[in-house]
């Protein structure tokens, strides 16, 4: 895993699992970085999740897990949005992970 990610022509510190170094640089275009590195292609909702993701991290200082991700998805964008099936379909695989990589959090406890 490299250490740092080229975002206009300057190096972003990463940890040692990939994720942001410092969660104060990001940025839409580190955010867009991120994405593409998870072969993703970024639209408006993926940008609601990623508000939501930061709101929450500057509140309680934690990446969320699933269950309370969708639980905080569903409180601020509504029942068609919190739930693990919409969450899925945008970032696959790992919600909670995919989505705080590329939101520029720590990666959530407790997931793999």
């Amino acid at each position: 895993m490299a250490d740092y990610l080229i975002v206009n022509d300057q190096k972003i510190s990463l940890d040692e699992i990939g994720f942001l170094a410092n969660v104060n640089e990001w940025n839409h275009d580190i955010a867009k970085a991120f994405a593409e590195l998870e072969g993703i292609e970024l639209t408006d909702e993926h940008w609601e999740v990623l508000k939501v993701l930061r709101d929450f991290y500057e509140a309680y200082e934690i990446s969320p897990a699933m269950r309370i991700l969708v639980k905080e998805v569903k409180k601020q964008l509504g029942n068609d949005k919190g739930n693990s099936i919409y969450l899925l379909k945008l970032f696959p695989e790992s919600p909670a992970r995919r989505a705080s990589r590329i939101a520029g959090l720590p990666k959530p406890t407790n997931c793999l």
